[in-house]
């Protein structure tokens, strides 16, 4: 049974490690941005196809033009451009249109692909918007399966579930759509939830970590930081925390000001934060991106290129690879049998205790006047203005 991998969206590479260690080989990657291919040619000779626009090798590629014929190829896998299904998606003037976006072509094109390859198996990674909601991708996937099926004789059955990374040892709370078909139609047993008791927690991915330049909180507000305990947000400085009442209840988004707990999975790491955007570093500062990379399972020594900003957006739009990694291993299973094995990407308990949580400090200076009573939000689903924005069925965004 072939072994062979197309990845798709291949970003940082976080999807392609956790394959490779899962026993998969690469006989190509389609990746478009000029920093991810930089990233992932400075860590791996995995062969990058073209100028990697899927839209285009859609169009053109071949099972030949990988050495391979039509049929062959073990798993086509990635995980299509998130926009037009996230959550932020729902807010923007634009949002709200799912397969109707133009983004959403990719989608389109991986389909394309899939009917061009017929891989035994496929594996996609995505948010939750991807597969749940009315504005979900499921009736397009649904449909063109079904067609594929129809008209190549194949068997193709989805197999859907939204998964927590930190159930499977990964220190982030981080929930995703994975999607899985099968091309003879056999069941798909998901993997096992084995850190569903006994998360990794953030001290367990950074204990040892050094950071060569740690960054410094720049935002307007990250002077607050120190006020908050760890594993707390803004809202302990509001009417029903335990701090001084700077802000009014629930009138800001949930990752304003969060910071990191020693005893708790990292809350997930987003790609674009903004100045007062967290998880930050229970040390009052955003993490660097060596503390970034372990908490999304990647082994050490992976190199991202490019600025902060740059690695951070490569890093935060990974699948955490010991999560594909385990994922990998199930498909592996369900087509050739394998037996299980633990996730070589699965690191052990921190090994040394943490230390002392950092003494809270009183209200700086400058932010004196702006403390006493706050009105809280209007309401759920209302956005930080409390301005229900039209269309909007108010259950689709809380903060």
């Amino acid at each position: 049974m072939s072994r062979s991998v197309l990845s798709l969206f291949s970003g940082a590479g976080g999807m392609d490690i956790g394959l490779a260690r899962a026993g998969y080989e690469h006989v190509g990657l389609i990746e478009i941005g000029r920093l991810q291919r930089e990233t992932i040619a400075s860590n791996t000779d995995w062969p990058l196809l073209g100028h990697g626009d899927v839209n285009e090798l859609a169009l053109s590629l071949k099972p030949r033009d990988l050495g391979l014929t039509r049929g062959d190829l073990g798993l086509l896998a990635g995980g299509p451009p998130c926009q037009p299904f996230s959550m932020a998606a729902q807010w923007a003037a634009q949002g709200r249109r799912g397969m109707l976006d133009a983004r959403a072509q990719t989608v389109v094109s991986t389909l394309k692909l899939v009917r061009t390859f017929l891989p035994h198996a496929v594996l996609f990674e995505n948010v939750s918007g991807f597969v749940r909601g009315p504005r979900s991708a499921m009736a397009f996937l649904e449909e063109e399966f079904s067609r594929i099926n129809s008209e190549e004789g194949t068997g193709y059955r989805l197999h859907v579930e939204v998964l927590n990374a930190a159930d499977y040892g990964v220190p982030q709370n981080r929930r995703r759509a994975i999607v899985v078909a099968l091309r003879d139609g056999s069941s798909f047993a998901w993997p096992t939830a084995t850190h569903g008791e006994s998360p990794r927690t953030a001290w367990d991915a950074l204990w040892d970590v050094r950071p060569t330049d740690p960054p410094v909180a720049r935002g307007k507000w990250t002077e607050l930081l120190p006020l908050i305990p760890e594993g707390r947000n803004y809202l302990w400085l509001t009417s029903r925390g335990g701090g001084p009442e700077l802000f009014g209840y629930r009138t800001k988004y949930w990752n304003f000001l969060l910071k990191l707990a020693h005893d708790q999975p990292s809350w997930t790491l987003p790609a674009s934060p903004g100045p007062s955007t967290g998880p930050f570093h229970w040390e009052n500062r955003p993490l660097a991106v060596e503390e970034q990379l372990r908490i999304q399972g990647f082994p050490d020594g992976w190199r991202i290129a490019g600025n902060h900003r740059e690695q951070t957006v490569q890093v935060g739009n990974a699948t955490p690879a010991l999560l594909a990694e385990v994922l990998g291993m199930s498909v592996r299973q369900a087509v050739e049998s394998v037996e299980h094995r633990a996730p070589s990407l699965l690191r052990r308990v921190a090994a040394e205790t943490r230390r002392p949580r950092e003494p809270l400090t009183r209200v700086p200076g400058r932010f004196v006047s702006l403390v006493g009573a706050k009105s809280a939000h209007a309401g759920e689903g209302l956005g930080p203005s409390g301005k229900l924005r039209p269309g909007s069925d108010r259950s689709s965004e809380t903060i």
